[in-house]
């Protein structure tokens, strides 16, 4: 498990290095999220041994049963929420998270900004948009953004980092990265939330910022 997993992480790296260079883009300018979500402390514990750092959980339940502990002996460890997020549960993930990649509602806006003001912490932020317009899908409508991004910043107070997309299964991925792109420009944001396992030297040919990969690092989830 340890050397496939060491394995895994390393060819990734190498696949965004890659990816980057080969549209003019330094390596750095693209955070490896390494999804853990459903993976235990041990499965985890190969990638922090081989010095990665960054990582995604889908719940904040899930999360605070194992990352305390592995936070408690290994240093610098950043911590993504990509999931979504309830409004009970804001203050236990801005407690717990260092990035929240799914604010994508003014009652989940108005919570994480309130508990970021008690906690005296500060979160980077991205705003989830539903580019695919699908029901069953959480995000903020591509036409309603620019306005929910306005309101985050003038009526709540809040720095947002950029923007984050989880395109349709059925539909080519790089026309949602590409209109995410054109948003994120049009808003003033350069924070670019996109790509996964399949997909994500394609996101980061359109300007992807964190790419969230999990089973081609981790294997397959049961």
């Amino acid at each position: 498990m340890t050397t496939r997993t060491a394995d895994r992480l390393a060819d990734i790296q190498g696949r965004i290095a890659a990816a980057a260079i080969e549209v003019g883009r330094a390596p750095a300018s693209v955070d490896l999220v390494a999804v853990s979500k459903t993976f235990s402390a041990p499965d985890i514990l190969p990638a922090l041994e081989a010095g990665h750092r960054s990582f995604g959980e889908n719940r904040v339940q899930e999360a605070q049963r194992k990352w305390p502990q592995l936070r408690a002996t290994v240093p610098g460890i950043e911590l993504h929420l990509i999931g979504s997020l309830q409004s009970n549960k804001a203050r236990d993930a801005v407690a717990l998270f260092d990035c929240i990649h799914t604010v994508d509602r003014p009652k989940i806006a108005e919570a994480i900004a309130a508990e970021m003001k008690a906690q005296g912490r500060r979160l980077r932020l991205f705003v989830q948009v539903n580019t695919g317009e699908e029901a069953q899908k959480s995000g903020v409508m591509p036409a309603a953004a620019p306005g929910f991004i306005a309101m985050c910043r003038n009526e709540l107070g809040l720095e947002l980092a950029g923007l984050m997309c989880i395109p349709p299964v059925e539909e080519e991925a790089a026309i949602h990265f590409a209109f995410l792109a054109k948003l994120a420009r049009e808003n003033g944001l350069s924070g670019l939330s996109m790509g996964m396992s399949t997909d994500f030297e394609t996101a980061i040919a359109l300007g992807a910022t964190h790419v969230r990969v999990g089973s081609a690092i981790f294997g397959a989830r049961a």
